[in-house]
């Protein structure tokens, strides 16, 4: 009896040490020992170095991987928020000095938010991958346990690999924000914006601004409401003929026929017509009231057709290739598409160059303060990357230089930047 009752709590013992060393090991770890074990039977050294995650020292990989994965998302999150914050309030004061002061349904300004909302976070994800990275990383150096790490056989690659990987992921959610949410929210914000100005066409006019298109400029005096006062109209009709209206009060009513944005109704106007070919001869015409008509398709550039900037990256591809097999498209025009095709992957895939870039940097820079020297960095970092990607949209728009070129080279500076710092970091 007694042997039978030592038996029974030797297996117990067993059983409860086996849990324990289960859960202490991690299944993870048992199948990668496995996998090793059968890589390395077959010569594949290589291969079962790479999924033991239990090293012989001890050091656990699987555990020190998600540790630091869980590090860098949460300081992500964290710089994620900041930027969000700043655009979404960006958005927000654009939103107040255009619509919210002439008195728009409050439904509509929210909803005009909520459209916005893919364009923030497609904005916000790569600065928030730098400096997240480099407020984690920086913290890791400046706390010593990147030291520890070294000092426990560990290489850099140990923390490239969750830094790589993440990036990929972050990069991968915010392209499809960028390439579908975001055109889906454009098509909805313009649709809703053109829908406010043809029930409210005060929105549109501002005191004392310009309004100016191809053929058309309306130049604006004081706006209280819906009364104007000093305004001047300036048009040119299909056979070059211009015509000038000037009226110092009118009322901006609501559009009454489909296709015209705002209906100005003008209190002794007066009209003067000039003739290219005669230029010393002029007819002018005064009138009691004048009732003029502003096409929102003419003056305010709201046709019908679908933009760049509300297509998909499929879509903007097949739009390049039609355009580049007909005769009838301006370089300039097809430049455009490539921007915008161009800008879809490049800002998304930022990410993954923020974070190469975020590695070198931290181990370098971060011994002391490492956060605070990762915050102050990225920012310069990240206000630098966005005035380059400001810059070269507006030049390759206004000179038709290559979209691609373009779009890609601030991604290009930052991975440039990156391996040269990787080149600091393995001299030390």
């Amino acid at each position: 009896m007694h042997r039978i009752e030592d038996t029974v709590k030797s297996i117990r013992s067993l059983t409860e040490g086996l849990s324990h060393a289960l859960a202490g090991f991690n299944l993870l770890n048992a199948v990668g020992s496995g996998l090793s074990h059968l890589f390395q039977k077959m010569g594949l050294t290589r291969l079962s170095s790479a999924v033991r995650l239990q090293e012989k020292n001890g050091v656990n990989r699987f555990v020190l991987v998600r540790y630091l994965s869980k590090e860098l998302f949460l300081y992500f999150f964290i710089a994620f928020l900041f930027f969000f914050m700043v655009f979404f309030v960006n958005q927000i004061l654009l939103l107040a000095e255009n619509i919210l002061k002439k008195r728009v349904p409050v439904i509509d300004v929210m909803r005009l938010i909520l459209y916005s909302l893919p364009f923030i976070i497609a904005q916000s994800a790569p600065f928030a991958t730098l400096v997240g990275f480099l407020m984690c990383l920086g913290r890791l150096v400046s706390e010593n346990e990147v030291l520890i790490l070294r000092a426990s056989g560990q290489g850099y690659k140990v923390l490239l690999v969750p830094v790589f990987v993440l990036g990929i992921f972050i990069s991968i959610v915010s392209f499809f924000v960028n390439d579908y949410l975001l055109p889906l929210g454009t098509i909805k914000y313009n649709r809703l914006q053109r829908t406010i100005l043809t029930s409210n066409p005060a929105v549109e006019l501002e005191s004392n601004s310009i309004k100016r298109t191809n053929d058309k400029t309306l130049v604006i005096g004081q706006v209280s409401g819906e009364n104007v006062s000093d305004m001047v109209f300036f048009d040119t009709d299909s056979d070059g003929g211009q015509r000038i209206i000037v009226a110092q009060n009118s009322v901006a009513k609501k559009a009454a026929a489909p296709g015209v944005l705002m209906a100005i109704q003008m209190e002794n106007p007066t009209v003067m017509f000039l003739d290219k070919a005669k230029k010393q001869d002029y007819d002018v015409l005064s009138a009691k009231s004048l009732l003029l008509n502003i096409f929102a398709s003419s003056f305010f550039d709201s046709n019908t057709k679908v933009r760049p900037a509300e297509m998909t990256s499929l879509d903007l591809h097949r739009e390049i290739k039609q355009m580049e097999k007909r005769d009838d498209v301006k370089p300039k025009d097809l430049n455009k598409y490539k921007l915008e095709y161009n800008k879809k992957f490049s800002i998304p895939f930022g990410s993954i160059f923020f974070a190469i870039l975020a590695l070198p940097l931290a181990l370098l820079f971060g011994k002391h303060n490492g956060q605070t020297i990762g915050l102050i960095i990225g920012l310069f970092i990240s206000v630098a990357y966005w005035a380059m990607m400001i810059l070269g949209q507006i030049f390759g728009s206004r000179s038709g230089t290559n979209g691609v070129i373009l779009m890609w080279l601030p991604n290009l500076v930052i991975g440039g930047a990156g391996l040269f710092f990787y080149a600091l970091l393995g001299r030390k």
